[in-house]
């Protein structure tokens, strides 16, 4: 059972607490980490927080908490936010002022991770979200590894909180830009194992599919009002250098003829691929999954070929680069299979 009367466990002192700040040894030296009356202060200073966590709180409401959880997506993008706010980090102490209220505070951000309350607290941040394929979300353990990676957790926590600010002067939701740039910063100064394991983590469920979409903040960074001539777009990219030695970049290690026998150029270097399609996001050819499909998945830039008239061909060649690539999809298929054996 993934929730648990938070209340009845109190009451009955069956509920664990976690160890004292280590306060060090010197005079004056600082707690390691906050309690969670103090982080939900300072999560209530930023409008941003303070709106995701409200949106948590309703999330965690009545009978249908897991499907909201498992399905809705301001569920889980107002979990991605808190996730890298003080309130992930935070702790109580046994029989501290407003306890209570600490440890309410403390499980509107675990009990949406769906973690059972019953384990050791170092174990806690450490275990992996699942014990079965039912619950399987291995883009969920990928964020978690991402908060416990000091570099991971900082470079992160900057591309979406850049992502999610409002430009209202310009009548945007956020800055394209200052998101893409803050993109970019994330996936050079990251290592692989923490920056591909959120972009290409393996899914069986739409949930876990829908957390693997929203890892680049898509609102921002993919999404436009409108969606553009897949050739206009490729004008656009081809006018700034970084964009077009990025997408040549990724020709080169991603696309092969239909009639090439190999699946991935490059002695079928799939890992070149992926890495090659990484650094397209934070331009203006970045692509993203275009759904929350997690068996039949598609990836594109943020285009379209309607409208293109005589170059249609021409277009839909384009596009698929992404959308039908064996050099992309045969990894990515492998990941999907291997996901929660």
């Amino acid at each position: 059972m993934f929730f648990i009367n938070i209340i009845i466990i109190i009451s009955v002192h069956t509920f664990w607490y976690f160890r004292s700040p280590n306060t060090g040894s010197g005079p004056g030296a600082q707690p390691e980490w906050v309690d969670c009356i103090q982080a939900s202060d300072m999560c209530n200073q930023n409008p941003y927080c303070s709106s995701r966590y409200r949106v948590m709180r309703q999330c965690l409401v009545g009978k249908e908490k897991e499907a909201m959880l498992d399905n809705n997506r301001e569920c889980q993008a107002a979990l991605e936010v808190l996730l890298v706010s003080p309130l992930y980090d935070c702790r109580c102490k046994r029989g501290m002022k407003k306890e209570l209220q600490c440890l309410q505070n403390y499980w509107t951000i675990h009990m949406g991770l769906t973690e059972a309350p019953n384990r050791h607290p170092d174990a806690f941040r450490l275990a992996s979200i699942s014990s079965g394929t039912r619950n399987c979300n291995p883009c969920l353990d990928a964020a978690k590894a991402c908060n416990l990676n000091g570099s991971c957790k900082r470079q992160r926590s900057a591309y979406i909180a850049t992502c999610s600010k409002e430009d209202p002067n310009k009548g945007e939701t956020c800055n394209k830009k200052r998101c893409h740039k803050a993109l970019r910063l994330f996936l050079d100064r990251v290592p692989l194992e923490y920056s591909h394991r959120l972009l290409f983590c393996p899914c069986q469920s739409e949930g876990c599919a829908e957390r693997r979409r929203q890892t680049i903040v898509p609102d921002c960074s993919y999404k436009d009002k409108e969606k553009p001539n897949c050739l206009e777009l490729r004008k656009v990219c081809r006018l700034d250098s970084l964009c077009r030695s990025r997408l040549a970049d990724y020709m080169v290690n991603c696309w092969v003829t239909p009639n090439t026998v190999s699946t991935c150029p490059n002695q079928d270097n799939h890992q070149a691929c992926l890495a090659s399609y990484a650094r397209l996001i934070g331009t203006d050819m970045t692509p993203n999954y275009v759904d929350s499909s997690f068996s039949n998945w598609t990836v594109s830039p943020w285009c379209t070929c309607k409208g293109s008239g005589n170059q249609e061909e021409e277009c839909m060649n384009f596009l698929h680069y992404f959308t039908d690539n064996t050099c992309l999809s045969e990894p990515l298929s492998l990941l999907y299979y291997s996901a929660c054996i």
